[in-house]
């Protein structure tokens, strides 16, 4: 059996640190979100893989190669346009001849869940989409259920529609027939054609079988996702993988540099070459490679990009926010701030909760920012 694995999407919510990179690139316990996806399929027993790539392709490709290092063989369809998870499955149709598992490359899982759907398509079972329970159900597409079958997936569930907390887990047991199938499907509103319209459709004429689980699931869709996925994958290092100087719970690559009077507290991913000068004190953060934080920093909740600085004594406050994306309202979030890749934060700058630091922009010494700083832009004080 191939796994499909779908990887095209951009991640407008995930800017700036999309705006260079697709989302299933962006890093947890210092490696690519698709790597875990990766790594599920492949202790599953599954040894071919189809990726679906589009926005920055070469990123992925790079990277996993023929996927030799990870003992599977890797394909590459390519979805030029992102219209849709329907269409991107669409992209695959040349590349499988039997029954086939899709999965979402931006949610990590265990393997367990990938080998229970098999097992349900080995069966004869088939469409079959995975389910697992949340508490924030709507913000998914919510599933209603009737017994082992799927009775209805809301993608985008209105007020007065489905009240189930019982979510899409992104892990599906297909067949050729699926092909046809979304070929039927009618298109969005924004023109896009879903895998999830195809497979509601075909749940309310009792045809689709549900897998549930109830593991390890974690989805990245906003930036203080990052955080809260990075510190469950973090947790699960042992202390040999922590690297010199840092705690468990805690990772830093080999060529990461912390410098003795630093402190890194739990939660922590320091990328490759990445250096942490005296006295600077890094809690519940995303480091990517080449960032620099310099000698008194205080960084919490925080993304740092590649190869960004973070000035002496500047200080990202860390803590809860308010934050808009895409013009929806989010309270209470843990994201301190992010500073985008080769961002440069000057000496004693303060990041208030919840600020975004573009790609490139720069901070002049001693200014306190609040919101959204634009990529590029140069914020001095007066």
């Amino acid at each position: 059996m191939k796994a499909v694995i779908l990887a095209a999407g951009e991640g407008n919510r995930l800017r700036p640190l999309t705006e260079r990179r697709p989302k299933p690139m962006l890093p947890v316990g210092n490696r690519p979100v698709l790597e875990h996806v990766l790594e599920a399929v492949a202790d599953a027993g599954i040894q071919e893989v189809v990726f679906v790539v589009g926005y920055e392709r070469d990123r992925i490709q790079t990277y996993f190669g023929d996927g030799d290092d990870w003992g599977v063989d890797i394909e590459y369809a390519v979805q030029d346009t992102q219209l849709g998870t329907g269409h991107a499955v669409l992209q695959a149709e040349n590349f499988v001849s039997e029954p086939f598992v899709v999965l979402n490359g931006d949610r990590v899982i265990d393997d367990s869940l990938v080998s229970a759907v098999v097992d349900r398509v080995w069966d004869g079972e088939s469409p079959v989409v995975s389910v697992t329970r949340v508490d924030n159900a709507r913000n998914y597409g919510v599933v209603e259920l009737d017994g082992e079958l799927v009775h209805a997936i809301y993608e985008k569930p209105g007020v007065d529609e489905s009240r189930s907390d019982v979510i899409n887990a992104g892990v599906y047991g297909l067949e050729q027939g699926i092909f046809d199938a979304i070929r039927e499907t009618d298109t969005s509103s924004s023109s896009e054609l879903e895998l999830t319209t195809t497979l509601d459709a075909m749940a309310r004429e009792g045809g689709v079988a549900a897998v549930r689980y109830s593991d390890y699931w974690l989805d990245i869709s906003y930036l203080w996702d990052l955080l809260s996925v990075n510190a469950a994958v973090v947790s699960q290092v042992d202390e040999r993988a922590a690297g010199e100087g840092v705690p468990d719970a805690a990772v830093a690559a080999e060529s990461a540099h912390v410098a003795e009077s630093a402190t890194i507290q739990p939660r922590v991913a320091l990328g490759d070459n990445v250096s942490v000068g005296p006295n600077a004190v890094v809690s519940n953060a995303v480091v990517l490679p080449d960032a620099t934080i310099e000698a008194g920093a205080v960084v919490r909740d925080c993304i740092v990009g590649e190869n960004a600085t973070v000035g002496p004594n500047s200080t990202v406050v860390g803590g809860d926010a308010r934050i808009v994306v895409e013009d929806e309202v989010h309270r209470d979030v843990r994201l301190g701030g992010v500073v985008g890749d080769n961002a440069v934060l000057g000496g004693g700058v303060v990041l208030d909760p919840g600020t975004v630091v573009g790609n490139h922009a720069r901070i002049a010494s001693g200014v306190a920012v609040s919101d959204r700083v634009p990529s590029g832009a140069e914020v001095r004080r007066g």
